[in-house]
């Protein structure tokens, strides 16, 4: 996968992982109707999302090298 790609995909994830997680800790409320408010297990797939970011980005920025 080309590394720009890569690079497309760890942000993607990192962003949307840490709006799952402050969705699911309830401290963004938004949008009103979404089932992830306030739904801790939301707040650990967003952690594990998150981190899949950056492990992305990190393998994205090895392949610079």
């Amino acid at each position: 996968m080309p590394r720009f790609l890569i690079q497309v995909l760890g942000v993607a994830l990192f962003l949307s992982g840490g709006l799952w997680t402050l969705q699911g800790l309830g401290l963004v409320m938004w949008p009103a109707e979404s089932f992830m408010l306030d739904q801790k297990q939301w707040a650990a797939y967003g952690v594990i999302a998150a981190a899949a970011g950056v492990l992305l980005l990190w393998i994205a920025q090895r392949k610079m090298r």
